[in-house]
């Protein structure tokens, strides 16, 4: 810990000297899957999948994670439902070029892509920092939703750790995150699990894995510059749309009093919780969350019909992985 203190001091000494040293990155990436798809939306490169019949549901991600996290709850939904995932801008597979990453500039990605694959309206479904991309996304075309479930929302300026305030400004943010965001990996995702049974060594190694592709640290830094919620969340009274909240009782990255503050201040909103779970009931409460989930998408609101998938636009071979980009 005195060595962090030190550091993060050294940080905020050398920010002045320092300006835009973090590099963004397009185009593949070394080990990247070679059966995954991707459409180009706006200016990025965009992983997604699309499975299943039924009315749609779109699926989105939390901050530093892809659309592996819905890996327990996508085989269930798709039994009904068409499934629409995507890494979004700057995480998992996907590009991550220099400019917007605000909920906002995230929800027009998601719904530029459900333009590309033809879905007019559909229910979202989305964890942690993707809640905020759902809300943004209800608030920006709310005849694009039918229905919104939300995991341990990340959505108010009150949730914002001191560090995410600080690295909005220039230099200070551009160095902490070169110091900091890919180090004891472990020890953050340990703060995510109330059972550390889930916390195995394959896990941190696709974490490292994951936080080595390019571009990575300037993403991520640009997502928290994004994190603005004051004047978002004085709108989320006007969001008219049925609401499910699931939550972990313990989790301590989004703690339950949030939920308990969200399912007040959305008008059609019901919240579940699970005790002895922490910030992924998909995971740690998958069998009563997902059946929770399936519950709501079945309940007899306005649903959206059943539309034809398009073909994808681009082939599924990528083109040849660039070079990474290197750390100041």
């Amino acid at each position: 810990m005195k060595g962090r203190a030190l550091a993060l001091a050294a940080a905020i000494l050398a920010a002045p000297l320092v300006s835009g040293c973090l590099a963004f990155h397009k185009g593949a990436m070394p080990g990247e899957p070679k059966d995954a798809t991707f459409a180009t939306v706006g200016d990025a490169r965009v992983r997604y999948l699309d499975e299943g019949e039924g009315p749609p549901v779109v699926l989105i991600h939390g901050f530093a994670s892809a659309l592996d996290a819905w890996i327990t709850v996508t085989p269930e939904l798709k039994k009904k439902h068409r499934v629409l995932s995507m890494d979004l801008k700057g995480f998992g597979w996907t590009d991550r070029p220099e400019g917007d990453y605000s909920p906002a500039a995230q929800a027009k990605l998601v719904l530029d892509l459900m333009d590309q694959r033809g879905i007019k309206s559909a229910a979202i479904v989305a964890h942690s920092w993707g809640s905020s991309v759902a809300l943004s996304l209800a608030l920006q075309a709310p005849e694009r939703v039918t229905k919104i479930a939300l995991y341990d929302a990340w959505v108010y300026e009150d949730q914002l750790p001191s560090t995410f305030v600080m690295a909005r400004a220039s230099g200070i943010g551009e160095i902490l995150f070169g110091i900091f965001y890919d180090q004891r990996p472990d020890e953050r995702i340990g703060l995510a699990f109330y059972d550390k049974r889930f916390i195995t060594e394959r896990l941190i190694e696709e974490i490292d894995q994951a936080l080595e592709r390019p571009g990575t640290e300037a993403a991520a830094l640009a997502a928290v510059r994004g994190q603005r919620y004051t004047e978002m969340e004085q709108k989320y009274r006007t969001i008219e749309k049925p609401t499910l909240l699931l939550w972990g009782r313990e989790d301590i990255v989004t703690r339950l009093k949030f939920g308990e503050r969200l399912s007040r201040e959305l008008p059609q909103a019901k919240l579940v919780v699970y005790p002895g779970c922490g910030h992924f009931p998909m995971i740690e409460a998958r069998r009563a969350s997902t059946a929770e989930l399936v519950r709501f998408l079945d309940e007899e609101h306005p649903a959206p019909k059943a539309e034809p998938k398009p073909e994808p636009k681009e082939a599924r071979e990528a083109p040849e992985p660039k070079a990474k980009g290197s750390k100041p």
